[in-house]
This record gives structure tokens, sequence and C-alpha cells, in this order.
């Protein structure tokens, strides 16, 4: 049984920093794994993907301030963000594929495996 359980979310001030951690269970560690989020009303997002040979993308609006990881000894994939914004508020989700296809692995269609979320709010 696939298992993808996030951590890590919680509410802070803009300017501050937060680790977000996905543990992954029942499926291979070669997955293509990726962080998502929505926020309000709009459409889930991609936020940042790592790839099985370790290449990372990155949405424009992160990139230089959001770095993903991933332990594969653990099965666990971290999203560190830094100087969060008010914008960056919303419900991060991470997600895992067997295969992404190249250059859409910021796309939801990709991902056939998803956890619950977890709300991260940044106040102005």
């Amino acid at each position: 049984q696939v298992k993808l359980v996030e951590f890590g979310g919680g509410s802070v001030n803009a300017g501050d920093n937060l680790t977000l951690s996905c543990v992954y269970s029942g499926y291979s560690n070669d997955y293509e794994m990726a962080w998502f989020r929505q926020i309000a009303e709009k459409e889930r997002e991609g936020v940042a993907a790592i790839a099985r040979n370790g290449d990372t993308t990155y949405a424009d609006s992160v990139k230089g301030r959001f770095t993903v990881s991933q332990d594969r000894t653990k099965n666990t994939l971290f999203l560190q963000m830094s100087r969060l914004k008010p914008e960056d508020t919303g419900v991060y989700y991470c997600a895992g594929s067997g295969v992404v296809t190249p250059g859409r692995s910021l796309l939801t269609y990709e991902y056939n495996y998803w956890g619950q979320g977890t709300q991260v709010t940044v106040s102005s």
C-alpha cells in the first residue's frame, strides 16, 4: 500500500524559513518525487521536483528560495523554504510517480501518488 505523509507545516512570519518533510512507503525508492501547493481557490501548482538522478526543477516563483532534496535511505523527501512570503501560503503536497515525462515534472497529471497535504501560513 502506497503512503505519503507530509510533516512540518505551520504558521510563520514573512522572511522566516520552514522545512517540510514527506515520508513515503509502499513503492520503489526510485520514483520521481515532487512538491505541489494549492493556494486558496487556485489550481494545484508544481513547486519543486527531483528526478531519480537527482536533477531538480523549480517553479519560477520559488527559485533561489526553496530547495528540494531526498534521503533515499530514510524514504524521505524534503522541501527547505527560505525567505517565505505571504503568497507562499497554501496547502503543500508531496507526490510520487514511476514515470515522469521530461519537461513536465511540475504538472499534477504526471503523478499518481499523493500525500494528504500540510498547511503553510505566512503572515506579513
